[in-house]
């Protein structure tokens, strides 16, 4: 596999400076991508650069994931409109133990074969410089005009930006060169809003040592109609469970257009470049199937979760289309029951109506308002066309506390498609 064309067809190449491809055919090299622990979970817009991680590893190269526990500490000014809030090591440190496990997931960490994967920290070369230090080994080597010139600077100056941001690309720029004395490292990756802070290090490592060091970006991910891709309305899809529900991890993809499917899946997924042409075949011969989503999401979702997660994902989003079951919803957790049910009716009923047992009738007349009259209730109740909790239910029913899911929702159906979220307080 070489490394570089299979980037090339999968969309993921934005800039690459020259000489890179010939470094990569003549041996084995070492690359690294940088991630600053500025949260305790990945989120999907680092699986980009992680994805490339993946490829360069398959090529037969060596990958490392640079964890930024001295980065972190300062702030990346790069595609920033303001400074960040800085974090303390404490909290930095529990984000990296956090990132690390995840990274296990995506990349080959055995070391009996020569290509294996790396995990560093930039704290653990950074921690004993002392300020001195860094401005006679780091600082002299690069002029402040080379350093205004960066589009991460110029964007800023502005809206303001502190020395302490100014200085983060001496700050990543030595790590590379760290990386290249002790790591014999001579590429870096990342998004092309990086490309500034990766060129500082390939200079300082020409200007300190005389070496050769490369650039490779792939381009920022953005959706067809040209909003941030990665982002919902309630905010970053991560790839901790506890963050994004596998559940709502498996819709974001499924929910993608047709035009940002296509893209992403060259992307995103291990498919080979013929198994995504035929997959868009079948696609384009039938829309409304959204085979290319549905391969996406299930060929991430095992990969970040579990096959187990999958099938789970798969079994809840086909409550609403009339196939789950009781049980299904008994072993929903309140995050993911609350997704499957985000729009639909809302109503809260108070505990104390419920404690010694409602009947049904009175419950979703009188209680909720989803009929509007106790007749009507009754008629469509003696016609089998109310469940709740995804059981039918009769006009003898009494709504009591042991059928409440997470101990405060009912779930009520009203015919096929009307759906209502009652919740108890």
């Amino acid at each position: 596999m070489n490394f570089t064309e299979e980037l090339k067809w999968r969309g993921m190449i934005h800039d690459m400076m020259p000489g890179t491809e010939e470094q990569l055919n003549k041996e084995m090299t070492t690359a690294y991508v940088g991630i600053d622990p500025t949260a305790d979970s990945l989120h999907i817009g680092h699986l980009v650069s992680i994805m490339m991680l993946k490829h360069f590893q398959q090529a037969g190269h060596k990958p490392l994931a640079l964890i930024g526990g001295a980065t972190g500490m300062i702030g990346d000014p790069s595609g920033k409109s303001e400074e960040r809030n800085l974090l303390d090591e404490k909290i930095l440190r529990h984000n990296q133990d956090c990132i690390n496990l995840q990274l296990l997931k995506f990349l080959d960490f055995e070391k009996n074969k020569k290509n294996y994967a790396e995990i560093v920290n930039n704290y653990d070369w950074m921690k004993e410089f002392s300020f001195l230090g860094f401005l006679r080994d780091v600082g002299k080597h690069l002029t402040v005009n080379y350093m205004m010139a960066k589009d991460s600077v110029k964007k800023r100056l502005e809206t303001g930006l502190s020395f302490t941001e100014f200085t983060y690309q001496l700050v990543q720029g030595y790590d590379f060169l760290w990386l290249n004395e002790h790591k014999n490292c001579k590429l870096q990756m990342g998004g092309s809003d990086q490309w500034g802070n990766i060129t500082t290090g390939t200079e300082l490592i020409r200007r300190k040592n005389g070496g050769e060091a490369f650039a490779l970006t792939c381009p920022l991910i953005t959706k067809a109609d040209g909003g941030k891709f990665g982002k919902t309305e309630t905010g970053n899809i991560w790839l901790d469970p506890e963050k994004t529900s596998p559940y709502k991890f498996y819709q974001f993809w499924l929910n993608c257009s047709d035009a940002d499917s296509s893209k992403y899946i060259r992307i995103f997924s291990m498919f080979s470049k013929e198994e995504i042409e035929a997959l868009e075949l079948q696609h384009n011969e039938a829309p409304h199937l959204r085979i290319l989503q549905k391969a996406l999401a299930k060929d991430l979702t095992i990969r970040v979760h579990s096959e187990e997660d999958y099938n789970a994902a798969i079994e809840v989003s086909e409550i609403l289309f009339g196939k789950g079951t009781t049980d299904t919803l008994k072993r929903m957790s309140e995050d993911t029951l609350l997704s499957v049910f985000e729009g639909v009716p809302q109503c809260e009923v108070s505990k104390t109506d419920i404690e010694n047992g409602i009947n049904i009738v009175d419950f979703v007349s009188e209680k909720t308002g989803i009929f509007p009259s106790k007749g009507e209730a009754r008629r469509m109740l003696k016609d089998n066309g109310v469940s709740v909790n995804k059981e039918k239910v009769s006009e003898a029913t009494m709504i009591t506390a042991d059928l409440l899911l997470n101990q405060k929702y009912l779930i009520v159906q009203k015919g096929k498609k009307n759906y209502y979220l009652i919740i108890i307080v």
